[in-house]
């Protein structure tokens, strides 16, 4: 018999040849399949034994050849397997002895290299000790991924993968013995892998989880400050006469960004001036600090602790705080006492003196419409009775002008501003550190309510809006470039909107806006802060002096940075908004929840900060009120599993509401909990071989958290 061993795509196979033409030949396999291949793929020929047997009995003998001692015995220079077959074996060695010489030299690529079709050359003896360092730590690495998915499966997390707990779930080196360990234990267990490491205690602490994984995806060298010189006023300012400005925070604000002062009261005119930190007037752009200030954009909040975006030696050289004169961006506003005409808006630079630092949590229980109203019929000893309100002339005044603002902008939006949910805020009691250590998540909760659109939330977010507005008007007249907030329109889908174009925002009811309110904050306010003192220096040269110009690709950084930055700090706060009010659930033992339908089975709860899905809710439409009950939370995930206990009205169709109720409830939706997108994906796992502006848009960012 005439049969021939060829190579055919890197494999090896042999069979009777049944036909030779010059350059091909037909080639039946044991199989019964006939094939045409090429005549210079044929590595051998020969007549006994027959193929199947040659393969076989050539794959045991290659298995016995000592690859080191092959090595020694190959020619130098090029040379053909039967040439290592006769050197190895024997001089006369038959079909098989070359067959398995073949097999051997195409399983040892870092041994031998292929230079052609059935020849090969020997490595180099550097090149071959490198690779056989090289194959045998991939084996140790094999041990040690075997021996880690091992131990995971067993209930105990090895420290290497501990280290590594949150590039392995969400970015992942994939080639990483951490990663494919945590893989194979996840396939061998069929677990997920959050709950596989959760079982072998990688993750102690769910708050510690999403607090750690926050700092892995956006603070990854950490949240310390380099050292910082206090900075200096860069000019000589001038003290603002006459005037006794305070601010409205509440109690764990240090940033104090922004304050007011009213005079004139009982003149005809008033002169409202609307004062906000300048830390503009003591950073240059492109400094150390505004450096460090771009990397950040914003301040993050969260319950009973935030990471500012300034050092705290800029903060407190900047802090609009009582019983000092600080540096400010002054807004003064004109206005007829009667009408509330503006008769005159202009901007100063200059030191103001703060008179004092009001807190919400103080004054609210003690302010209402009824006692703004009585000290504005002249009767404040009626509205003080109770307790005295400081400033109390000058709060009702600015109340009064903050509901003519907000008629005025709604006139222009063509509707009424309504909020569907309010405001809650947070309070930690007891923590072990400090106001700037982060919460260690064993703190008792306590979460209470504010309503949205009280009477201090509507003077301060009228004035910021009066403000923003104000500003962005000047920047568009003299053609100073800054950074804009707008919306074409009030149409459902239509959002806002960051950029450097000067636009009108339909849901604020004004022809311009701007962020400039809280550059202690904000990022985009630190850079309209400089351009808005550009303007306040050179007037109609501004645009030639402003450290930003048209088009200036800068700009267009910020906004871009500044959007991916803010949206994550956000989606992180309502995150660890969620995780407390799910301990503050399981903490006071709460089984039964009231909470209003938005869609399919969505529900927010009543009185709490909490979207979450209720089975048996889904044929109920929006507006609808129910009882959840609550079957089980998952502080890692932030999932409730809830059912539907029962119906608290007789609706039987939904409720429409306004177009703008319907937009924030869009907005809570995004609050519902998702299950985490991990990055890690067992599927690909192998045997140990190798994831609409409101009003509220007005506001700077305030912090909901205290800490008791």
């Amino acid at each position: 018999m005439n049969y021939a061993l060829f190579d055919e795509a890197s494999k090896l196979l042999a069979g009777r040849v049944m036909s030779e033409a010059e350059s091909s030949m037909q080639i039946e396999l044991d199989s019964g399949k006939r094939v045409k291949i090429k005549a210079a793929h044929v590595l051998l020929r020969f007549a006994q034994p027959a193929p199947a047997e040659l393969l076989s009995r050539a794959r045991t003998l290659a298995e016995d050849i000592d690859l080191n001692l092959a090595w020694e015995f190959a020619p130098e220079g090029d040379f053909g397997f039967a040439d290592l077959a006769r050197e190895y074996f024997d001089p006369t060695a038959d079909a098989v002895h070359q067959a398995a010489a073949l097999i051997r030299l195409f399983e040892a690529p870092h041994y031998f290299r292929r230079m052609g079709r059935g020849l090969f050359r020997k490595a180099s003896e550097d090149t071959l000790k490198a690779a056989l360092l090289g194959v045998e730590r991939k084996k140790q690495i094999a041990a040690q991924i075997e021996q880690w998915s091992h131990e995971l499966t067993q209930g105990y997390c090895p420290d290497a993968v501990r280290e590594q707990l949150y590039r392995i779930l969400f970015k992942p080196d994939k080639n990483a013995p951490e990663y494919k360990a945590v893989v194979e234990a996840a396939r061998l267990s069929q677990r997920s892998p959050l709950d596989l490491l959760k079982g072998a205690g990688a993750i102690d602490s769910p708050y510690q989880f999403h607090w750690k994984r926050f700092l892995f995806e956006h603070f990854p060298k950490g949240t310390d400050f380099p050292a910082v010189a206090a900075p200096q006023v860069r000019e000589s300012l001038p003290l603002a006469q006459g005037v006794q400005a305070f601010s409205i925070d509440d109690s764990s604000t240090t940033e104090i960004d922004d304050a007011i002062s009213v005079r004139g009261l009982g003149s005809g005119t008033v002169v409202l001036g609307i004062h906000i930190a300048a830390p503009a007037l003591v950073i240059a752009p492109g400094t150390a600090v505004d450096r460090l200030a771009s990397q950040r954009l914003s301040t993050v909040y969260m319950p009973g602790h935030k990471l500012t975006m300034l050092p705290n030696e800029v903060v407190q050289a900047c802090t609009l705080v009582e019983g000092r004169a600080s540096p400010a961006v002054s807004l003064y506003v004109t206005l007829d006492e009667a009408s509330l005409e503006v008769r005159d808006r202009v901007t100063l630079l200059e030191q103001v003196h703060v008179a004092a630092n009001l807190r919400h949590d103080h004054l609210e229980a003690h302010i209402s419409e009824e006692t703004l109203e009585a000290v504005l019929a002249e009767n404040p000893g009626a509205a003080t009775a109770s307790a005295p309100i400081p400033f109390h002339r000058e709060l009702a005044f600015s109340f009064r002008l903050a509901r003519h603002l907000k008629g005025q902008r709604e006139l222009a939006r063509g509707k009424p501003e309504s909020f569907n949910r309010p405001d809650f805020s947070f309070k930690l009691e007891g923590r072990d550190g400090t106001q700037d250590e982060a919460p260690h998540g064993a703190e008792t909760v306590h979460i209470a309510q504010r309503r949205r659109g009280s009477p201090l939330d509507l003077l301060v977010a009228e004035l910021m809006i009066l403000a923003n507005s104000s500003w962005g008007a000047w920047l568009a007249e003299l053609g100073v470039p800054g950074i804009y907030r707008s919306q074409a329109s009030l149409a459902p889908g239509i959002k806002v909107r960051m950029g450097i174009k000067p636009a009108p925002h339909a849901g604020m009811g004004v022809s311009h806006y701007t962020w400039a309110s809280s550059p202690l904050r904000r990022y985009v306010d630190l850079v309209n802060q400089w351009q808005i003192i550009a303007c306040a220096r050179h007037g109609r040269t501004a645009a030639l002096a402003a450290p930003f110009k048209l088009k200036d690709a800068q700009l267009f950084s910020v906004v871009s940075s500044f959007d991916a930055a803010y949206t994550a700090y956000v989606d992180f706060q309502r995150g660890i908004e969620r995780y407390w009010a799910l301990r503050w659930l399981q903490q006071n033992a709460v089984s039964e929840v009231p909470a209003t339908v938005l869609k399919d089975g969505l529900v927010r709860a009543d009185e709490l900060p909490l979207v979450f899905k209720v089975t048996g809710a889904e044929p109920l439409l929006r507006g609808a009120r129910l009882v959840a009950r609550v079957q089980g939370l998952d502080l890692l995930t932030l999932d409730v599993h809830a059912t539907l206990a029962a119906r608290l009205d007789e609706q039987t169709h939904g409720d429409a509401g306004t177009a703008e109720g319907a937009s924030e409830d869009d907005e809570d939706l995004s609050q519902a909990s998702a299950p985490l997108a991990l990055a890690i994906d067992i599927s690909e796992a192998a045997p140990s071989q190798e994831a609409s502006d409101t009003g509220s848009d007005a506001t700077k960012p305030i912090s909901s958290s205290t800490v008791a």
